[in-house]
């Protein structure tokens, strides 16, 4: 092995699975406090969840971040996206400037923000907040050959990894993942064909807001490059550099990374969970530290969900990205923390519990 394959097979090693025993004592306390018993429904479900992940029956999330990977896509080529390559370059200047949807969001939630370019084709202006963290400039068109060699796709997962691990350096307890990337929605169908085995009918969406000409063109690059890269599921790495983006494989190595520390990975939408298909075919263990933000309207997006056995916390009809049906999902996860830590049991409150107790 090489020193990079090394780095990700130890990578993968340190991601365990959530303490089954921490939930079960979430559990035991929930219902002690003062409320009836399951009465919370699914924030009681995402607390016990939070405390297997964190180990420990007071988990605290008070330092959430949102992610956003940004990187160029070779297939646009191939006219599957309504809006022109040069989108993901003034996208990443305007999320710098604090311009876009998930500026907003996250300050409305109290998130910050990281930006990182993953491999935007031309590379954006050193304006300060910049993370560059590119294993290279933009993919190859994955229509007509591999999108990425597997050392390419193996750098971009640990250069994923080392961003959050420079993240956690600064404070974090709750990673939420998002991206921007022109043609990325062709790529996540791609994977979700790959992983999830469904087709290309199933995955492929409008993405972009193409109309329905540019809808069956998508449809037919997806078909051609499944045919092309003969993907294997049980081989994540090569499906991965296939068909996968830049972007995609470094929010892979940051949700692995962000796993091994014990901190959960709150997903947006179909191509941050399209990067969680990979990242849990390299680490099955990585899916119960996963948390599904949001399903959106994409329709590959439920087939992935699925696969990975996650139930969105909301379904708003978003088919943004950046993370935000991820960012609005943050005070859901804060409120089953705050849920399971801060309230009174009966004993301690002095209320009465049930009668047949």
């Amino acid at each position: 092995m090489n020193r990079a394959a090394d780095l990700l097979a130890a990578l993968t090693a340190q991601v365990l699975p959530p303490d089954p025993a921490f939930a079960r004592a979430a559990r035991i306390r929930l219902d002690t406090l003062t409320k009836p018993p399951g009465s919370l429904g699914v924030l009681e479900d995402l607390a016990a969840q939070l405390a297997a992940i964190s180990r420990t029956t007071r988990p605290q999330i008070t330092r959430p971040v949102v992610l956003v990977a940004a990187a160029d896509h070779g297939v646009v080529a191939e006219g599957v996206s309504a809006y022109p390559q040069a989108v993901t370059r003034q996208m990443v200047s305007n999320f710098l400037h604090g311009g876009a949807a998930i500026n907003a969001l996250a300050a409305a939630v109290g998130a910050r923000v990281v930006i990182v370019d993953a491999g935007v084709l031309t590379p954006p202006p050193d304006l300060p907040g910049l993370v560059r963290a590119a294993a290279r400039r933009g993919t190859r068109n994955l229509r007509t050959t591999a999108a990425m060699t597997e050392a390419e796709a193996t750098l971009a997962i640990l250069l994923g990894a080392g961003v959050v691990g420079q993240i956690a350096a600064d404070g974090l307890d709750l990673l939420a993942l998002g991206e921007m990337g022109i043609g990325n929605t062709t790529a996540a169908a791609c994977l979700t064909c790959a992983f999830a085995g469904a087709t290309p009918q199933q995955t492929v969406g409008r993405g972009t807001g193409v109309d329905d000409a540019g809808l069956q063109r998508k449809r037919a690059v997806v078909t051609a490059a499944l045919a092309r890269a003969r993907p294997r599921a049980a081989d994540p790495l090569h499906t991965l550099a296939e068909l996968g983006g830049l972007e995609i494989a470094l929010l892979a190595g940051a949700a692995l990374a962000a796993a091994a520390r014990r901190i959960p990975v709150l997903l947006d939408g179909y191509i941050a969970t399209s990067a969680a298909l990979a990242a849990a075919a390299l680490a099955p263990d990585l899916v119960g530290s996963l948390i599904a933000g949001h399903r959106s309207s994409e329709p590959g997006h439920h087939i992935a969900l699925t696969h990975l056995g996650l139930r969105p916390l909301l379904e708003l009809e978003m088919r943004l990205g950046e993370g935000s049906g991820a960012a609005l999902a943050i005070p859901l996860v804060r409120a089953a923390a705050h849920v399971i830590s801060d309230m009174t049991t009966f004993d301690e409150a002095g209320v009465a519990g049930r009668a047949d107790d």
